[in-house]
């Protein structure tokens, strides 16, 4: 494992190793022309603690195992945390020192463990990472090192662990001009994931995570077994149908196609948490429907990758005869403007 070493694993001398070597050489040297005993005692102390620490470098790495934790997204302009999780398989020996290189967007971050990781045990290291823009961001955990025990030797391994995550347009202001069957979002304003605003009772369904609960069935969850809920009318045949068209005749300006990006996603968030936001339409695709966190996270996706698509014009017939369509257009040279059924609702 030590000479020569796996692919990957470095194992070079720090400057106090290069001191210590350059040392043991001068004994050695000094040693030979003198036949001193004493000499030659000293030259063989040195040479052992170079020797141990390389050991001992390498008991500290072996049995580690590291991997980057799932992510679903970043946002662009926001500061997120990265986290790996570092877990020590040797039965007896603990694990100093560890040190990561994380490298996103060009730049690369290093993050260390401050305690031991004993064995069986696990530890994690977070970094923060802010994407400049929206898109696709490749996160490498590009290499560990560690300079334990003596800081003789500096040990790196070469890791070029791969994640690539989905970065969400940045979220904007935006003013509230009307419109929205009255609706207006408010600042401090107690927010549910989603859920009915009341109605009559259509079905009762399962649980979902982010539903209210307010709305658990509790007596049918009993005889069930599960957890249901009540499925209200209104729930799904009001609020709005958020409908975002990116053609490139209408969105040359590519600062404003990125604002577009912005204020929809702003917007889809703001609707559905106040329950307001029915389904979503990208072009001329499907409607998705908006009944869970993740179907907004699906469109959100989308919004982080999509470009102006050149020679594609569509027009409001699409989706014409629905009421509740939220449409957007240039608002001036810089601005964006979303339309409710064609009056002016919000603009960024």
């Amino acid at each position: 494992m030590l000479l020569p070493p796996p692919e990957r694993w470095r194992l070079r001398p720090t400057l106090p190793g290069v001191l210590l070597g350059s040392l043991a050489l001068g004994l050695g040297a000094a040693a030979y022309n003198t036949a001193n005993n004493i000499l030659f005692i000293a030259l063989s102390v040195l040479l052992s603690c170079l020797l141990l620490s390389a050991v001992l470098a390498w008991m500290n790495f072996h049995g580690l195992r590291w991997r980057l934790c799932e992510r679903a997204a970043l946002r662009a302009g926001a500061e997120a945390t990265v986290t790996a999780e570092i877990r020590n398989d040797k039965r007896r020996l603990p694990s100093y020192g560890v040190w990561f290189d994380l490298a996103a967007a060009g730049q690369s971050q290093r993050a260390g463990l401050r305690e031991r990781i004993d064995p069986g045990e696990c530890a994690a290291i977070e970094w923060r990472v802010r994407p400049a823009r929206r898109g696709r961001l490749r996160l490498e955990l590009a290499a560990a090192g560690s300079v334990f025990p003596f800081g003789f030797l500096r040990q790196t391994v070469g890791i070029g662990r791969e994640q690539e995550v989905a970065v969400w347009p940045a979220a904007t202001a935006y003013e509230w001009s009307g419109g929205a069957a009255g609706w207006r979002p408010q600042a401090g304003e107690q927010r549910a994931p989603h859920g009915p605003r009341g109605g009559d009772l259509r079905a009762v369904r399962r649980y979902v995570p982010g539903d209210p609960p307010r709305v658990v069935h509790w007596k049918a969850s009993a005889r069930a077994r599960r957890l249901l809920v009540r499925d209200f009318a209104a729930e799904r045949e009001e609020g709005l149908l958020l409908w975002l068209q990116t053609s490139a005749a209408r969105w040359p300006r590519a600062e404003q196609f990125e604002l577009l990006c912005s204020l929809a996603a702003t917007l889809a968030e703001d609707l559905f948490r106040t329950g307001r936001l029915r389904a979503m339409a990208l072009d001329g695709e499907p409607v998705t429907a908006a009944r869970r966190t993740e179907d907004v996270e699906a469109f959100l996706n989308r919004l982080a990758v999509i470009e102006p698509a050149a020679g594609v014009e569509l027009t409001e017939g699409t989706y014409a005869t629905r009421h509740g369509l939220m449409t957007f257009a240039p608002d001036g040279a810089r601005g964006v403007a979303a339309y409710v059924d064609g009056i002016k609702t919000a603009a960024a």
